[in-house]
């Protein structure tokens, strides 16, 4: 193990918050990315301790969790390195006044990292962040979402059987509490996945010691079917999106945008597999909210497509059918609202550019999908403003190791994953080297230095070639003006050593 001098106490000792730091940056990645078979180890445990009333489905958790995250390890062991390595700036692009100054660029650690996870996916969205955290060089302390404690621990034993250290991973209790006691008491980054009014309390906290955040929080995601749309894959990846996890997922479709005759061919096609969705539980800490939304929306002229909404019972038990509602306004509350639950609502336009407006005017921009031709979906694309877009596809995509994931207003802000993700968990510090002894900003100032320097200015900035001409020009004039000069101070040096002796005498 390398131990750099920084590190070092006065007694010659390294602590242990800087043990794990201390480790070849290679060396960290492969570790990491070892993580991958601990995991697969556990993959039962993993898969049985994953189980709620949401995922009832083992293959949910494989595919949705335990394989997207032992290929996020996987890539950081292949790609960490590379992209975290030191980055050297020298002759090639260096400014001309920089003469001899060679540059470095280093990613440094942030230091300690507080991950905040969620309930939803308690493997796939901490673990990531966790493994990016470490590899870059971090401590983390890890804070279960209440129920998740179980299957967090089995998570971090894996990290820790790899060869993770303890002092370098921890985990803290589940409350709240435990969370605002550890940014108290002084953390370096704070990653949270959950609500926006989750993310709003961390970001108060976090204001009174400017600490940096990363949030990944709510989503109210489109799709946007155009003319000439597949219907029916429009509808099975509406159904697929509904389904799964309980339809608790930040990028599940909440609203579809279409013109009058893509929504009529959608709302059959959703008609006719409305039995392959089948009865849900919503999570307890959504229920209110979702009742409150669905209610509300009803009660203002949307319509019930499949009329089985139950309030009292969602209330009560938490179980409801899907809803699928007719007649959604863009400034409908429905329309802007993180629900997690299998609920969507279809908004008609009357041509479908006007969707472009109605998502990035959304308070919530995490991600959209869009359904129909190749070209004219991509050139779409381009013009929302939110994290993710998927053409011809939804949330299974955003699973791709290399990609990064963020939002948009209140979706957040800062990324996750990808190589973009392990840059947010270091900061650069750069080092500068001067070489040799050219350095003519220590050089007495002289009187063809204004001159001179403007005339390069314009020889090495000026838009045409002429203004580059003149430039040159008034350097050249500024040279001999030079040389002029510092002949005037050789006959003047004689005629001061004679006035000299005359004032000594």
């Amino acid at each position: 193990m390398v131990v750099r001098p920084w590190q070092k106490k006065l007694n010659g000792t390294t602590s242990p918050s800087n043990d794990w730091e201390s480790r070849p940056l290679r060396q960290r990645c492969r570790l990491i990315g070892r993580v991958a078979a601990a995991i697969a180890a556990r993959a039962e445990e993993l898969t049985e301790l994953s189980c709620t009333d949401q995922r009832v489905d083992p293959v949910e958790t494989i595919t949705a969790e335990l394989l997207p995250t032992c290929s996020a390890l996987r890539f950081i062991a292949r790609r960490g390195h590379k992209v975290l390595r030191p980055r050297a700036y020298n002759a090639l692009g260096r400014p001309a006044w920089l003469w001899g100054v060679r540059s470095r660029v280093y990613r440094k650690p942030r230091g300690k990292v507080l991950v905040l996870g969620t309930w939803n996916y308690p493997i796939f969205l901490p673990g990531v962040q966790t493994a990016q955290a470490l590899a870059a060089g971090n401590t983390v302390l890890l804070k279960p979402a209440v129920g998740c404690e179980l299957v967090t621990s089995c998570l971090i034993d894996a990290f820790h059987t790899a060869g993770v250290p303890e002092s370098a991973l921890q985990i803290l209790p589940s409350e709240a509490e435990s969370a605002i006691r550890a940014i108290d008491n002084g953390v370096d980054l704070i990653v949270l996945t959950g609500s926006s009014e989750t993310g709003r309390k961390v970001l108060r906290q976090a204001a009174e010691t400017v600490t940096p955040t990363i949030m990944e929080l709510s989503g109210c995601d489109a799709v946007i079917v155009l003319p000439g749309a597949d219907i029916a894959r429009v509808a099975d990846s509406v159904v697929f999106g509904l389904k799964f996890n309980a339809g608790a997922t930040c990028i599940a479709p909440r609203r579809i945008i279409a013109e009058q005759r893509e929504a009529d061919q959608l709302k059959t096609a959703l008609r006719e597999r409305f039995d392959q969705i089948g009865c849900a539980t919503v999570h307890t800490a959504a229920r209110q909210e979702v009742a409150r939304r669905v209610s509300g929306a009803i009660a203002s002229g949307a319509v019930d497509i499949f009329g089985l909404f139950d309030e009292t019972q969602l209330l009560s038990c938490g179980k409801m059918r899907p809803v699928l509602l007719d007649g959604v306004k863009a400034g409908d509350q429905i329309a802007a609202a993180d629900l997690f639950a299998p609920v969507t609502s279809i908004l008609r336009v009357s041509a479908i550019d006007e969707a472009v407006g109605i998502v990035n005017q959304c308070v919530y921009r995490l991600a959209v999908s869009i359904f129909g031709p190749g070209k004219i979906a991509e050139s779409l694309a381009v013009q929302l403003d939110v994290g993710t877009v998927c053409v011809n596809d939804l949330i299974v995509p955003t699973a791709d190791p290399r990609l990064p994931f963020g939002g948009r207003g209140e979706s957040g802000f800062g990324v996750t994953r990808g190589e973009d993700g392990l840059i947010a968990m270091s900061v650069p510090a750069t080092i500068s080297r001067r070489h040799g002894k050219f350095a003519p900003h220590l050089q007495p100032r002289q009187s063809k230095d204004a001159q001179t320097l403007l005339g390069a200015l314009q020889l090495i900035h000026a838009g045409t070639l002429m203004e580059r001409f003149s430039g040159l020009k008034n350097m050249m004039i500024a040279a001999k003006t030079g040389r002029g000069d510092g002949a005037k101070r050789q006959e003047q040096q004689p005629q001061a050593k004679s006035q000299e002796k005359e004032n000594n005498s």
